[in-house]
């Protein structure tokens, strides 16, 4: 059935803007914390899933941007298969409910390295791998494995939204040359395998019309090289549907891709002579503007103008890159609001944390420089808000200095509060320890 088609836009009144709210919350919760909206998140999960909804073509959910158990769910509710990056990943997959098995693939492994558990959980749980490197068939050949596997591609270009995130070109280090596609699959062949599905991501470059063209030209690749591939079952043209952390009202002309995706399953299918499952596998996008991070202001304070530079304005806040990482690791952007805070004089400032690292700045532009931002004048005890956090914020939380990792809270439509992640106590950390 064919989804009636609306532009994705964010609601403008979400928890996040709601200065009581928060202020009951950090009350209960603590400060730092993370704050989900079920309503953006299914509003971006329908979005995408409109895009797939053409014979064949399937949404799979990028997971490392957001494992949470209850993110995972909302994504099994909506038929949305997911690619995994580890071995526990695939096991978190499974304790949200998605099955094992390749019939059909509802969990994919991808990687370039089998680390940990990795390949342990890849033959016993019967998931499809994803193989980035030629030396992944030896291994699996070494383990015994004679099942189907997927082989993941360099196409040669593409980009992500900071060289950082480089996906395909000659500085990524993801996937197989595709010049070498040809004798993977023979290597693959000779030891019993059957290479099912070929795969690429191209990155979320900065804007759509480049993505579009990137997968198109992707889908023209593949259809090139995969009249040779006799057991494929489908193909994935990876992530990057681009999200706009500048300006939250954007719209995405997600459309577009529907009829590209619909395109492009028919044109490998007739190059292929059968039937193939076309598959895409955002993350970003389906849960980047679904969370925010809330923190307090601690103090606000100054340097002076020396031989050395400029002085600067800080504003301290009890929340650092353990908490969201992106802005101290690329220089990547977050908006920041103080809500009840608009009618106040706007002035420049450094937004800092509280680690014992220079680098815990969120205000940092594209060169990792201090970038001061023009906000509504800070208070000691001010909230003070970081949007768009969904993506690769609490994913890539950590505990640096010993510091546990802030709770993250679920609200849902109906407007109830629940706790799907609790804080982190130095009981947590010390249990690693032997």
């Amino acid at each position: 059935m064919r989804h009636e088609w609306r532009p994705v836009k964010t609601p403008a009144h979400t928890p996040a803007a709601d200065p009581e709210l928060l202020e009951r919350l950090a009350a209960e919760y603590g400060t730092p914390f993370w704050i989900w909206d079920a309503d953006v998140l299914r509003s971006r999960i329908d979005a995408v899933v409109s895009t797939t909804d053409s014979p064949g073509v399937q949404a799979r959910f990028a997971m490392k941007a957001s494992p949470t158990t209850k993110v995972l769910q909302e994504m099994r509710k909506a038929g949305v298969w997911i690619d995994s990056v580890s071995g526990n990943e695939v096991l978190r997959a499974k304790h949200a409910g998605y099955p094992g098995g390749q019939e059909p693939p509802e969990i994919c492994f991808t990687a370039d390295v089998f680390r940990d558990d990795a390949l342990k959980v890849v033959l016993k749980e019967g998931v499809l791998p994803n193989v980035g490197s030629p030396g992944m068939i030896a291994q699996l050949k070494a383990a015994g494995y004679t099942g189907a596997v997927s082989l993941r591609v360099n196409p040669g270009f593409g980009h992500g939204h900071v060289n950082e995130c480089d996906t395909g070109g000659p500085s990524s280090k993801h996937g197989v040359w595709i010049s070498e596609a040809q004798a993977v699959r023979e290597a693959a062949e000779a030891a019993g395998m059957r290479v099912t599905m070929l795969h690429a991501h191209i990155g979320s470059g900065p804007q759509f019309d480049e993505l579009h063209a990137n997968l198109s030209r992707l889908a023209d690749e593949f259809a090139t090289i995969a009249p040779t591939f006799k057991d494929l079952e489908g193909v994935s043209l990876g992530g990057g549907i681009p999200h706009d952390y500048k300006n939250p009202d954007s719209e995405i002309p997600l459309e577009r891709l529907r009829d590209l995706f619909a395109g492009a399953q028919k044109q490998l299918s007739a190059a292929t002579g059968r039937e193939l499952r076309l598959e895409i596998e955002p993350g970003r996008f389906y849960v980047a503007p679904a969370a925010a991070l809330v923190a307090r202001v601690t103090d606000v304070k100054a340097t002076e103008t020396n031989e050395k530079g400029p002085g600067v304005n800080f504003t301290m806040v009890d929340a650092g890159f353990v908490d969201l990482v992106r802005p101290a690791m690329y220089g990547a952007f977050h908006r920041i609001t103080i809500p009840g805070a608009q009618d106040r004089d706007h002035v420049p400032t450094v937004v800092a944390g509280p680690l014992c690292e220079s680098g815990d700045v969120f205000t940092r532009d594209d060169s990792e420089m201090l970038q001061p931002r023009e906000l509504p004048s800070p208070a000691t005890g001010d909230l003070m808000v970081f949007h768009d956090g969904g993506a690769y914020g609490y994913a890539m939380a950590s505990n640096y200095n010993s510091i546990g990792r802030a709770p993250q809270l679920w609200r849902e439509s109906d407007g109830t509060i629940t706790q799907i992640t609790r804080r982190e106590t130095v009981e947590d950390i010390l249990k690693l320890e032997i």
